[in-house]
């Protein structure tokens, strides 16, 4: 019996938060994704976690996105149909104090996977984008007609990385380019294994929340509660992460089938408040969240949710994953993984030779590199 080609999606970014849930989700959905990772900001024992999840060999190379002919060699190597491009620094306050290293990498690295796919007839991209691209909207919930004000150099980049894709589009109809602006991606895989590992203190909600329940931080300092909400504190949009991979695989999915370019916007289309995420965390653990009220943070804004209805029509996709689910699931993880990655063991960083170094060979798990 002829083994069934799986075609090949390019990750670039792959062993991140979100690149990591989109591979497993990709697997399930019958392609074969290929991770392209300089584990700048990533771990590579996540590779040993995703062989566990999807028993299956990992393919990943170790590499920069602005290395433009490794990206070309990585498309023809793994005769890529698409790329998914997460690869990117992703901290807003860092932008304000770092925004030149925010422009270079951020979009550089999009234009080094465009020239380097348009070299390989490579030509259907989904783009990682951010709901941050709105800035301050006047109203909500936040369509994709809404004008987009970004307002930090992170969110700029976002911005102008969609206007080159919409530029190539434009230059070249057979392109295919989704653009995914998604809110706020929190939770982890239910089986605990792969989940949300930041580095430092948490810039984000949820992982602050997740430590403060463990122990690891004393208590929650929650930015304002004057805001013109129901109980005073800001309302966002959380969504899922197994729920955000989805919505990339809908995208390659429909970009292949039809060949339709698209913006949308990827959430629940519901907000939840500061206090709604730390009443849902304390029913998924059981435990009291601390937490003190603190003065509004400049740049917040009130209420922050999308509408969805774009995603459904064209894509065929919808949250499935409420608050519960994601603080249950954030839960797990944190518990399993109470120093994230960083206390596992397996593989490692051979940083001389620039692939993933040999485990020992007892170690159970392995992840190709450079095939």
């Amino acid at each position: 019996m002829t083994k069934k080609i799986e075609p090949g999606v390019l990750l670039t970014g792959g062993a991140g938060y979100i690149g990591s849930h989109t591979f497993v989700a990709l697997v399930e959905a019958g392609y074969q994704p290929v991770i392209l990772d300089d584990f700048s900001n990533s771990h590579p024992v996540v590779l040993q976690r995703l062989q566990q999840l999807t028993d299956r060999d990992v393919l990943c190379e170790r590499g920069n996105v602005l290395d433009t002919s490794f990206v070309a060699g990585v498309l023809r190597r793994h005769r890529c149909v698409a790329a998914i491009h997460f690869a990117g620094f992703k901290a807003v306050g860092e932008s304000v104090q770092r925004p030149l290293m925010y422009y270079s990498n951020n979009v550089g690295g999009l234009l080094s996977l465009l020239q380097a796919m348009e070299t390989t007839d490579c030509r259907t991209v989904v783009f990682s984008s951010s709901a941050t691209v709105y800035g301050d909207p006047a109203t909500v919930p936040i369509t994709e007609q809404f004008p987009c004000a970004p307002e930090s150099p992170y969110a700029h980049t976002k911005l102008m990385c969609e206007n080159i894709l919409a530029s190539l589009r434009t230059s070249d109809p057979s392109w295919r380019v989704g653009v995914l602006r998604y809110f706020n991606p929190v939770g982890a895989h239910p089986s605990g294994l792969i989940g949300e590992d930041p580095s430092g203190i948490p810039n984000n909600l949820m992982p602050y929340v997740t430590q403060v329940a463990v122990g690891k931080r004393s208590s929650l300092n929650v930015f304002g509660n004057d805001y013109p909400t129901p109980d005073g504190t800001g309302v966002r949009d959380y969504l899922h992460v197994t729920d955000l991979a989805a919505g990339h695989v809908a995208a390659v999915d429909a970009l292949l089938a039809n060949a339709q370019s698209f913006t949308v916007n990827l959430g629940t289309g519901e907000g939840t408040s500061v206090l709604g995420v730390v009443r849902a965390f304390e029913r998924a653990s059981g435990r009291t969240i601390p937490f003190e009220f603190g003065p509004r943070r400049a740049g917040d804004v009130a209420q922050y949710f999308a509408d969805v209805s774009l995603a459904d029509s064209l894509l065929g996709w919808r949250a499935t994953c409420n608050i519960d689910d994601m603080c249950r699931d954030s839960w797990h993880w944190q518990q399993r993984n109470p120093d994230g990655y960083r206390n596992s063991s397996g593989i490692s960083l051979n940083q001389q030779s620039g692939d993933l170094a040999q485990p020992k060979p007892n170690d159970p798990l392995l992840s190709p590199i450079g095939i």
